[in-house]
């Protein structure tokens, strides 16, 4: 038995290692081949391209990485017919993996599609196309559910995959003793992206509100948690950056693989808008959704996206429940205010706690991971069936 499985960014690489993970547990021998990260290769599957090779982001940016994308594609073109897989199994990442599956449909290989693209938010007429190619999508919020069946395609709902790996370790007190901070004071949690042109984009104004908000408030202390796909490297060359000097952001502690303890131990949250908003929303720590991208790609998007928010936790909730701050708005100038108004009213924070509590209520129970294998396995069989 073989499975290709393709996640191209860092939340569905994480979702990918617990498919993985529950495939190998129900059939320790299976053959499994991909793009994934290093959690995936852990996880038991043999990677053909890592992650790092597609971490781009932005209309304009992505344009720059098409050569590579067209060489990738053909590469997995040619292993869907040597190494022929029973089921392809595609996470999000939909511009490549909708071609992806467009070849798989040409070949009689299954395809299923875990965590749908964003079709509620833009491009709505994806749907057609994604009912055409792949024969069932596992969908991760309830509200999609129906929008795949009106559509005619065959949806399951798996629930959200965050609420598998959902963990903070430490407690309060060890988490500051091991970032150098003061359990007794105020903690601005800066979660910058995946990316690192994210990071390039966002850190410098994240920094910059946290010393802004300590001139008032010289008690807060700041942190900011690396995802696993940015270097500390690339995080020193940002800080380094005339947008963010080196001695403006100094005795910032950063943390590597300590995401999750960021999210739950700080008092308030600074966010790159995308899977990181709801993850913070499933440990109820009050947060800012923030974004920014390049003039043209924004331009762009302001013309394609037809929903009033755009951070994940507001879209699940179904109206705003944390901030929203686009583009020109992700200053210091603008931020800090906003910041130091739910620092010094504890009653603002506990309403939104329990807002994002709620949100949390709404992504079903935990084993999507299990629920996606076990879809998995059976359309194998099924395959077989048909044979």
């Amino acid at each position: 038995m073989r499975i290709m499985i393709i996640a191209g960014e860092a939340s569905g690489e994480l979702h990918g290692a617990g498919v993985v993970a529950a495939l190998r547990a129900r059939q320790p021998e299976i053959d499994i081949l991909g793009i994934g990260g290093d959690r995936m290769e852990q996880a038991g599957c043999e990677l053909v391209y890592h992650i790092e090779r597609f971490s781009v982001m932005g209309l304009t940016e992505v344009l720059r990485h098409l050569p590579f994308v067209r060489r990738a594609l053909r590469r997995l073109d040619g292993l869907l017919e040597s190494r022929r897989p029973d089921v392809l199994i595609l996470i999000d990442y939909p511009d490549f993996n909708l071609r992806l599956a467009r070849k798989a449909r040409s070949r009689g290989i299954p395809v299923l599609y875990y965590i749908s693209p964003q079709v509620w938010a833009w491009r709505a007429r994806r749907i057609r196309t994604i009912v055409k190619l792949v024969d069932c999508m596992a969908v991760v919020f309830p509200f999609e559910e129906a929008l795949y069946e009106k559509a005619g395609g065959k949806v399951v709902f798996v629930g959200h995959p965050l609420l598998e790996v959902l963990e903070s370790r430490q407690t309060r007190a060890a988490f500051c003793a091991d970032a150098g901070l003061d359990p007794d004071r105020p903690i601005i949690g800066m979660l910058p992206g995946s990316r690192t042109l994210e990071v390039e984009r966002m850190l410098p104004a994240m920094v910059g509100t946290l010393r802004t908000v300590q001139r008032d408030l010289p008690d807060v202390q700041g942190v900011i948690g690396l995802a696993p796909t940015v270097s500390r490297s690339d995080l020193a060359a940002c800080l380094a950056g005339e947008a963010c000097p080196e001695e403006d952001a100094g005795g910032v502690p950063v943390l590597e693989n300590s995401t999750y303890e960021v999210m739950n131990h700080a008092d308030l949250l600074l966010v790159t808008s995308g899977t990181a908003t709801l993850e913070s929303a499933c440990f109820g720590t009050p947060l800012l959704v923030l974004y920014r991208m390049s003039r043209l790609s924004w331009w762009i998007a302001r013309r394609l996206v037809n929903i009033p928010d755009i951070g994940l936790v507001n879209v699940v909730a179904g109206r705003r429940i944390a901030p929203e701050f686009l583009q020109d708005e992700v200053d210091p100038n603008v931020l800090s205010p906003v910041v130091r108004d739910l620092l010094s009213e504890p009653e603002k924070r506990r309403v939104m706690t329990r807002e994002l509590r709620q949100v949390r209520d709404r992504l079903g129970t935990p084993g999507a991971s299990s629920r996606v294998a076990e879809l998995a396995l059976e359309m194998v069989a099924g395959k077989g069936d048909d044979r």
